[in-house]
């Protein structure tokens, strides 16, 4: 039987991680994940988990206190934002080398500078390529139910790589909404206990974690890698069937909102997904065949199903909520041109950055970047390479 709750996205996170009682929780503070631990911390406080909470300097510190444990076999996680996680780099590409499976809520907010505190993608953008999965969240309700998956994609034997689980800071984060939690018990049951085939507290095997690679070898583990993040593909779709036969919730890579006959539009990450759907709603009721796909799962990329989505469209928007200071567009842009180049026919496409440092995206907007796609359809004119959305001129 589901419990009614009502949660902020970081609450419903907390008590993912309290349902699941991991063996060791190593964080530092920063707006807007503060929280997180903090949550954390007192439920140990007060007898409700068993993790062992390690209190640290810094971030980085934080993930090199995760990869220590993890690798020592115990199932850790973590959770930051910004700056916090750009401090932590350097560990996030020896986390996913050594193939240590942490879970990390990943508040997204703006990188400095200059300073600012609210949200866009950029912090995790800018770990994109750092070997980690990332899946994103709409709400609070997905913040919940994407982070108990997270941790069985990442343990899965074929994969066994650290994920990233974001959520939009303060949008999603410190808002409130009404969520359907799982029973502890059914939770517990989903994700199972941590059981890793090689760590270094196992007595009777003598293992080495994070050595001196050399140039004949480096390049066949940097490929297993690769494999690693291609078979999770497979994972998360099978993990989602699990989670769906559970709580009657569907994920996949990406979702598609009203797709089936539209002739425009959007591609979108996280919390403006709900602003994309209600201009969508708006512009079926004027006539106009428009549609919104959302990106869920950013690494591994969900090349083959945007191919699919996009096959009958005549004009797409994609949406980056950071800069990639490429001059050639955002991250999402990027990828998603790269992904149908070649493989639909026929398609306008124009990416757009939006919101950056907390900028409002509003219903409005989206329904101007549906207009500006379908004259551009319409005129046969080549899109611009790239271009902000609701900036003062």
């Amino acid at each position: 039987m589901a419990i009614n709750e009502r949660l902020s996205g970081n609450e419903a996170v907390s008590f993912a991680i309290k349902q699941i009682n991991p063996d060791v929780v190593a964080a530092y503070p920063i707006t807007p994940s503060t929280e997180i631990p903090q949550f954390i911390s007192q439920y140990i406080a007060n007898g409700e988990m068993t993790t062992v909470y390690v209190p640290v300097e810094s971030e980085h510190s934080s993930m090199s206190a995760c990869i220590g444990s993890e690798a020592a076999g115990a199932r850790s996680m973590t959770a930051t934002s910004s700056c916090g996680l750009a401090y932590m780099f350097e560990m996030l590409y020896i986390a996913a080398s050594n193939r240590l499976p942490i879970t990390m809520a990943v508040v997204n907010r703006a990188l400095s500078g200059p300073i600012n505190i609210n949200n866009d993608h950029s912090d995790s953008m800018g770990a994109r390529d750092a070997g980690w999965l990332q899946i994103y969240a709409e709400n609070a309700q997905e913040a919940y139910d994407n982070f108990i998956q997270c941790v069985r994609i990442g343990e899965h034997k074929d994969v066994k790589l650290p994920v990233m689980a974001c959520q939009d800071g303060f949008i999603t984060s410190h808002a409130v909404e009404r969520l359907e939690l799982i029973e502890t018990d059914k939770v517990k049951a989903f994700v199972g206990e941590y059981k890793p085939e090689k760590y270094l507290l196992n007595p009777d095997e003598i293992l080495a974690v994070g050595p001196y690679d050399t140039p004949q070898y480096y390049m066949e583990h940097k490929k297993a890698q690769t494999e690693a993040m291609k078979n999770a593909r497979k994972a998360i779709k099978e993990i989602a069937k699990e989670f769906e036969a559970m709580t009657g919730r569907k994920y996949d890579m990406l979702e598609e909102y009203r797709m089936d006959d539209a002739e425009y539009a959007v591609i979108i990450i996280g919390s403006s997904a709900g602003a994309g759907k209600e201009a969508v709603d708006e512009l079926r009721n004027a006539g106009v065949k428009a549609g919104l796909i959302k990106v869920r799962v950013f690494r591994p990329f969900p090349d083959e199903e945007l191919v699919a989505a996009l096959k009958k469209v005549k004009g797409v928007a994609i949406m980056d909520k950071t800069d990639s200071f490429s001059a050639a567009g955002g991250p999402l842009g990027a990828e998603v041109k790269a992904a149908i180049y070649g493989k639909v026919d026929g398609i306008t496409a124009a990416n757009y950055i939006y919101g950056l440092g907390g900028r409002d995206v509003r219903v409005e907007h989206i329904k101007q970047v549906f207009e500006e796609i379908a004259e551009l359809v319409k005129t046969g004119k080549a899109p611009e390479t790239y271009k902000y959305l609701a900036i003062r001129e």
